[in-house]
């Protein structure tokens, strides 16, 4: 990882940049400065005046022409492990991930062992992720204890104890009246319930999308209608209660039409997109390629178009990674055996690009808003002036060079685990300077300043 080296600089001059906040619509060549980690002038910035009788060696200036200055990253959907699991991730590892891919603040599933299921737990989460000192991590907290689908959980002590939503991820709950009761404590607390749609009912023994190449592979299939069996529930079961609910890694058409109904009803319900399924068919499991695998699964050139259509006319609001590490071992089991899971921070936002804005789907403003300002809102991270540049504000803050050719190399990857499909890809557009409350954590290449250690 790059080290620091003006870790208590209380002034940081961007010059230059394409600012970009999409929360407000701001969209101009500018600089920004921040001082004291808040954003404090957004405009033409000289050098005398960023210092404000101060040292001109007191400001650290970074120069951003030709690159986009955004709002930090937010990625409301990671796996970190810890605690139970480090050994494929522990939380200072995922947050270098996340500083390494620009992401300034993330959101941990609660499916550690044991579960995200206490005030406790969540409170451990808070001590480790601000003893790694780098990106923001909150907790999302299981919806029912130990995540057994049996019994809801505390959300207004968990709430209170600093979780930003609840889901069971991993698993669905499958209980109809658990369910409901879960959307209406959810309700209460005024936060998210997220769902892992999967009637499991109709999973079980599965591998791969179900399908003709899961039938000449002799591996089970899961069906898309297991993921739409769930929404359409859910939807019934939230039309009374009016929880915000929200739909995590859509990966077939179907599911997509069904979110679009939902909210031209004007229902509270939100969905979210991940980069395998924006770019990868079921095709990349063929010759069992455990790096393939993941839950849901990766499915065919329709459901591809579908997700796409269905970020472009705003029925998926969301991009998140799912960032789901697990070691060389297990992912070196034979497919039936190895887990579910690829990982995601460290090249998530090339991906997103190639997919949606080389595709001409959206654009980069589009694109980013559903990275920070819309994830923010999901989860009332905006109160706490997440998502967006605004004046008085954190001085979050990703600057991309949306120019920048690159190839994916997972052995540069700043995650303990190492399963990405995506090794070997040639990408264009990288978060460049990952900076968090004013402090540059994170740099690539020389024109910040940071130095490389």
């Amino acid at each position: 990882m790059r080290k620091e080296i003006i870790p208590n600089n209380p002034r940081l001059l961007i010059r230059g940049g394409r600012i970009i906040d999409p929360a407000s619509g701001f969209d101009q060549t500018a600089d920004l400065l921040a001082a004291y980690g808040v954003v404090v002038q957004i405009g033409k910035i000289s050098e005398r005046e960023a210092a404000n009788g101060a040292e001109a060696r007191d400001v650290h200036v970074i120069d951003a022409e030709g690159c986009i200055v955004a709002p930090g990253l937010i990625d409301i959907h990671v796996h970190f492990r810890e605690p139970g699991g480090e050994y494929k991730e522990t939380i200072a590892t995922g947050v270098a991930s996340a500083l390494h891919g620009g992401f300034t603040t993330v959101c941990c599933m609660p499916n550690t062992r044991p579960p995200l299921d206490s005030p406790a737990m969540v409170g451990f989460i808070d001590r480790q992720a601000n003893a790694a000192n780098g990106s923001r991590v909150f907790a999302i907290a299981a919806a029912t204890v130990g995540r057994a689908g049996e019994r809801v959980g505390p959300l207004w002590s968990l709430a209170e104890a600093g979780a930003v939503g609840f889901s069971d991820d991993g698993d669905c709950i499958m209980d109809a009246r658990v369910m409901r009761d879960v959307l209406s404590a959810a309700r209460e607390t005024g936060l998210p319930f997220m769902q892992h749609c999967e009637d499991q009912a109709l999973t079980k023994g599965a591998a791969m999308n179900a399908g003709p190449l899961a039938t000449r592979l002799g591996l089970g299939g899961w069906p898309a209608v297991a993921e739409e069996i769930i929404i359409a529930r859910d939807i019934m079961l939230n039309r009374d209660v009016g929880a915000n609910y929200h739909v995590q890694h859509l990966s077939a058409a179907g599911s997509v039409e069904l979110v679009r109904r939902a909210r031209r009803e004007s229902q509270p319900i939100t969905a979210e997109a991940s980069p395998h399924h924006l770019l990868l068919t079921e095709d990349a499991c063929d010759g069992y390629n455990t790096l393939a695998k993941m839950n849901p699964p990766l499915r065919g050139r329709a459901d591809i178009a579908a997700l796409k259509e269905g970020i472009a006319d705003g029925t998926i609001t969301i991009l998140a990674t799912d960032h789901a590490p697990h070691s060389d071992d297990e992912k070196g089991q034979d497919f039936a055996s190895a887990p579910f899971g690829i990982i995601g921070l460290d090249c998530a936002l090339p991906l997103y690009a190639r997919a949606l804005i080389d595709d001409g789907v959206i654009d980069w403003p589009a694109t980013l808003g559903m990275m920070t300002i819309n994830s923010a809102r999901l989860v009332g991270l905006d109160r706490r002036g997440l998502g967006s540049l605004t004046l008085g504000g954190p001085a979050d803050i990703t600057i991309i060079d949306p120019a920048l050719e690159w190839t994916i190399d997972v052995a540069e990857f700043a995650s303990r685990s190492r399963n990405c499909p995506f090794h070997g890809w040639k990408v264009r557009g990288r978060a460049i300077a990952t900076i968090v409350e004013g402090r540059v954590c994170r740099a690539v290449g020389d024109r910040t300043g940071v130095e490389v250690g």
